[in-house]
This record gives C-alpha cells, structure tokens and sequence, in this order.
C-alpha cells in the first residue's frame, strides 16, 4: 500500500528530526509526534489486512490520528521549535497522507453495500 510506505517516510523524517530537538521538546511534544505517527502507521496497517467490512473505521481513526499529527505539527512550528523548512516539508507530506486516507476511506465507503 502507498499510504503505509508514505507513513513510513514520514516517520522517518519525524525520527531524523529527533537529533536538532531541544531535550525539553524531545520528552514532551516531540515524543507525542513520534507516538501519533507510529499509530497512524498501525491503522493504516490494521485497515490493509482488515476484511472489507471493518476497514471503514479503522481508516476513519486513521483520519483523526492524522489531523492531529497536522495540529501538534503546526504547533511546533508556532512556537518556533522547529524552523519552517522542516515545517514545509513535513506538512506536504502530511496533507499526502491525508489525501490518501480520506480517498481510501471514501471508495470503502461507497464500496459498502447499503
């Protein structure tokens, strides 16, 4: 699945950006951030190997967990604990990713049968 692969290098650069966090960040909000994205890469697994019937609201937690990656991300970026460059970056990845999840979750919302 794209999605999972795309999780997967946006963990990777949240990991990287591990190393230029201040360690009073490091334990709180940078903490949170690696938390969020190793469960959005779970749910987007959990969803991949779920039978048809139960993708729709593990995709729909997905969604959720996503968002709040956004906000917690922006936040950072508000406060200046990482510059806008990384911001960028991580963002654009971020809107990917939601993209993916709000597309996946829509065509098993219109596959489900009513």
């Amino acid at each position: 699945m794209p999605i999972i692969h795309k999780i997967k290098d946006l963990y990777k650069d949240i990991y990287q950006l591990g190393k230029i966090i201040p360690k009073r960040d490091k334990f709180g909000v940078y903490l949170k951030i690696e938390s969020l994205c190793i469960d959005c890469l779970k749910l987007a697994i959990s969803a991949a190997l779920a039978p048809s019937h139960n993708k729709a609201p593990i995709l729909h937690d997905l969604r959720v967990s996503i968002e709040m990656l956004k906000q917690i991300i922006r936040t950072m970026n508000e406060l200046k604990i990482i510059n806008n460059n990384k911001y960028f970056s991580l963002e654009s990845s971020l809107i990917e990713i939601s993209k993916m999840a709000a597309g996946w979750h829509n065509y098993v919302n219109k596959k489900k049968p009513k």
